[in-house]
């Protein structure tokens, strides 16, 4: 039973982590950000990574994502990938802190419902098969390193491989495709970090591959700089893969409180993506995702952000994932399929037409 620290209500649903209910979370107080800054502060230090983004003046800056850390020579960033050393900016790069693996498709991917591998869209061009990519495979990557702290991560082990994981070269990575590899798919943690060696491996990738279908998707909190946006724009538009986004809250003070950074990053990506998928209509470009965390990620919160993707274009896939208990914020319960069906039909309240609910082996 967790216990708002400002109104004084207990209820299975507020986080004994956070110690802020929703409603108090929206209304904002005064203290409200401190209390949240120490909270993920607390959070980080087992892992030894920085309670917050670096500012140090004489620090030499890191502009990849949102975070703008100012780093001192010998120090990490907020992401705990890159680090300054010798007057430079280093990590994440020529080598990566990464782990993949072959997932045979169709698989369990955000987009899989409206995606080549799942579905066969977009064949002959984009797809092996009209259907499901039976036979064909993804090479799954996933990249040590965040540039949120969320307290639900729901793969939140990678911190411990922060500073111990496997360091692999583009050309170690980009190899490892196959003749039955028909999709790469970064994620994490997330790939932003480590984005430029996302991208040279794609680049690779393709150009060793240059006869046959290769799939090219991330999975990202979209929080990384608009230069490197606009060069996975241009790789995904081409390859027939997409860009998933996880939007995971519209309340500003919310997303604070949940993930230890601001939004804004991500919404504005998010639109400048958007603006692109006109010009492939028939394979989704654009792919959004909410984890629907009780107490939390209600259904207002969840009309607010399919409100966002309509405006964007009415189109834009959207599924709502079931939470488990995970990390900091392990004692909530898991997503009722009650609150799941309530939050579809916000979300289509909203004017969105393609909308579903994920993970539905996780509902109670």
């Amino acid at each position: 039973m967790g216990v708002c620290t400002y109104c004084g209500d207990s209820s299975p649903l507020i986080s004994k982590t956070i110690g802020i209910c929703l409603k108090c979370l929206r209304t904002g107080y005064d203290g409200m950000m401190d209390h949240i800054g120490e909270v993920h502060g607390r959070s980080r230090e087992p892992f030894g990574l920085p309670a917050l983004p670096p500012r140090d003046h004489g620090g030499i800056s890191c502009k990849l994502c949102h975070n703008s850390c100012q780093i001192a020579e010998g120090g990490t960033g907020y992401c705990g990938i890159r680090s300054a050393a010798g007057g430079k900016i280093k990590g994440g790069t020529k080598e990566a802190n990464v782990d993949w693996y072959y997932d045979p498709l169709p698989t369990n991917c955000v987009a899989d419902w409206v995606c080549p591998g799942g579905t066969g869209i977009g064949y002959p061009e984009y797809a092996y098969r009209q259907g499901p990519e039976h036979g064909y495979k993804n090479l799954a990557v996933f990249y040590n390193g965040c540039s949120f702290n969320c307290l639900f991560c729901q793969n939140w082990h990678f911190r411990e491989r922060v500073s111990t994981g496997n360091r692999v070269l583009v050309s170690q990575l980009a190899s490892s495709v196959d003749a039955k590899t028909s999709c790469i798919c970064y994620f994490g943690g997330d790939p932003t970090p480590q984005l430029i060696h996302s991208i040279n491996v794609s680049k690779m990738a393709i150009q060793e591959n240059q006869e046959r279908i290769l799939r090219i998707c991330w999975e990202t909190n979209g929080s990384m700089n608009q230069g490197l946006l606009s060069q996975m724009i241009d790789i995904s538009l081409r390859s027939g893969g997409c860009i998933k986004f996880d939007l995971k809250a519209w309340s500003e003070t919310l997303h604070l409180a949940l993930c230890g950074v601001s939004n804004k990053r991500t919404l504005d990506n998010f639109r400048i993506v958007a603006q692109s998928t006109h010009k492939r209509p028939g394979v989704p470009l654009l792919v959004a995702s909410t984890l629907l965390v009780p107490g939390y990620i209600d259904t207002e919160e969840v009309y607010q952000i399919a409100s966002f993707i309509h405006r964007c274009s009415p189109d834009i896939p959207y599924a709502l994932l079931g939470f488990y208990p995970h990390f900091y914020m392990k004692e909530l319960p898991r997503t009722t399929r009650a609150k799941a069906e309530e939050c579809l039909k916000a979300a289509r309240g909203a004017g969105l037409t393609r909308v579903r609910i994920g993970n539905v082996h996780l509902l109670t």
